[in-house]
């Protein structure tokens, strides 16, 4: 780009900008007409120009800041529902908001064959149910015909009657199996595994009959359905008798989930770390929604899921892997180099759910994360100490405790291992707080420091994050 437009706000500058350099592009502050140096553009007579962002011009951000505020504050889940529309074809952006809708109580339904329109709703007061036109795989002329066909006809009882009611020219096989997988047929039957084998042969069955009523010809199925005193108990009959195949069992949890992010990009029903989210904020770890916030080079811990692994064999021939990340809140890049690989590798696995030790590194306008550490969510462990709130309230007793867990850390030494984090448990007014330690008082051995604090006259346990029977137990 030579040259662009430019707006002049004085008669004696011309229209045309002439860029420095490629070099001036980089982001840097903004400075008014007239300054010498440090300027973003050159005019073409040697006058200094900047990106102007005049009055007029704040005005309306500000107006518009202000309604949105307005709108987020007295209308969430409208506006919520309204955001994710029009980000739906932003998978990054879409999950960040879905976060925000869960930090906001608001609740984001997987879709629904029977209620689902062509957005994003708002339903039942503090819910949002998922828009049909964020299901891959299923297009707009799909779309359309389930909703005329539910519009004129009613909802659908059961997979045989959508099959039925609908043109299977443009609601075709693959459109249906999205509409299984991710969960759209769940208020009818929540065995999706058994939907997507009887798939096969209701598809066959409603084939059949369309083709009857083309030839005008009746269907034996309707025959033995038609005794019924109405029409619409003759149509229950007859999808009632609609052929199905052999019952088989649920798909097992984590396939449910995999097969449901393949279609809408991201976790709805549920999310393999949402049962840990509360309890994991005891050890302080970092959103993946937040990483880019994160000042470089410092180190972090984040509780993440592994989407996908690539392994890597290094010019030297050292294994190494670039892993994809994900949790409630967004995705991230992490790099894991041979040195720690060397030491991990059993547990960089795709679907492993992982705590992860490292430093926020920037490339190329994206923020990594270098990964030097990582523990299965499973091992995880933290030491609950128990403080009585006298002993808390008494600075004495607490520079004791303080000393007490200092020496068992080995924070200052080469080699360190000490990530076992201490939380403060003080029950107060019939209320249980957890109050988390710094970083200087993690311990490298959990059973050592429960016995040190207990021989100090501390009540402590070790509890983990999953199962969370020990942190259930004072709640």
């Amino acid at each position: 780009m030579g040259a662009c437009c430019f707006t002049p706000v004085s008669p004696r500058l011309p229209p045309v900008v002439k860029i420095v350099s490629r070099q001036r592009l980089i982001p840097q502050s903004v400075y008014d007409i007239g300054v010498e140096r440090d300027h973003n553009f050159l005019l073409a007579d040697g006058s200094v120009a900047s990106n102007c962002f005049n009055k007029s011009h704040s005005m309306a951000y500000g107006y518009v800041t202000y309604q949105t505020a307005y709108l987020k504050a007295n209308y969430p889940v409208e506006y919520m529902a309204a955001l994710l529309t029009a980000n739906s074809g932003i998978q990054d952006k879409v999950q960040k908001y879905i976060a925000t809708c869960m930090n906001m109580n608001i609740q984001v339904e997987s879709p629904d064959i029977n209620r689902s329109s062509l957005d994003f709703t708002p339903v039942d007061g503090n819910k949002i149910l998922f828009g049909l036109s964020a299901v891959r795989n299923l297009g707009e002329g799909a779309i359309e015909c389930i909703l005329k066909a539910r519009n004129e006809e009613g909802s659908f009882g059961s997979l045989a009657e959508l099959c039925d009611r609908v043109d299977l020219r443009a609601v075709n096989r693959r459109a249906l199996e999205a509409l299984i997988q991710c969960g759209a047929f769940d208020r009818l039957s929540d065995n999706r595994n058994q939907l997507m084998h009887d798939l096969e042969f209701v598809l066959d069955w409603a084939q059949s009959r369309a083709k009857d009523r083309i030839s005008g010809q009746s269907n034996l199925f309707d025959v033995l359905g038609g005794g019924g005193d109405s029409a619409e108990d003759s149509g229950d009959r007859v999808y009632e008798m609609a052929p199905n195949a052999p019952p088989v069992l649920p798909f097992e949890p984590m396939e449910k989930l995999r097969l449901e992010k393949e279609l809408l990009g991201f976790y709805v029903s549920d999310h393999p770390l949402k049962s840990i989210q509360s309890r994991s904020q005891l050890l302080a770890p970092i959103s993946l929604g937040d990483l880019a916030e994160q000042p470089e080079k410092t180190t972090l811990s984040a509780i993440v899921m592994l989407s996908s692994v690539k392994p890597i064999v290094t010019k030297k021939g050292d294994r190494m892997a670039i892993v994809e990340m994900e949790d409630l809140t967004g995705q991230a890049e992490g790099v894991v180099f041979p040195r720690t690989y060397a030491v991990v590798q059993e547990h960089i696995q795709a679907d492993a759910r992982l705590i992860v030790w490292g430093k926020a590194d920037r490339r190329d306008d994206q923020t990594q994360i270098i990964i030097d550490e990582v523990e299965p969510v499973e091992r995880v462990q933290m030491v609950i100490v128990e403080i009585a709130l006298e002993r808390a309230n008494d600075i004495q007793q607490r520079d004791y405790l303080r000393q007490v867990i200092l020496s068992l850390s080995n924070q200052g030494d080469e080699g360190n291992t000490s990530k076992v984090p201490v939380i403060g448990l003080i029950r107060a007014g019939g209320q249980c707080h957890f109050i988390r330690l710094g970083a200087q008082f993690r311990v490298s051995d959990s059973g050592r420091a429960v016995a040190a604090l207990e021989s100090a006259g501390f009540r402590a346990f070790c509890s983990t994050l999953i199962p969370d029977r020990a942190v259930a137990a004072v709640s």
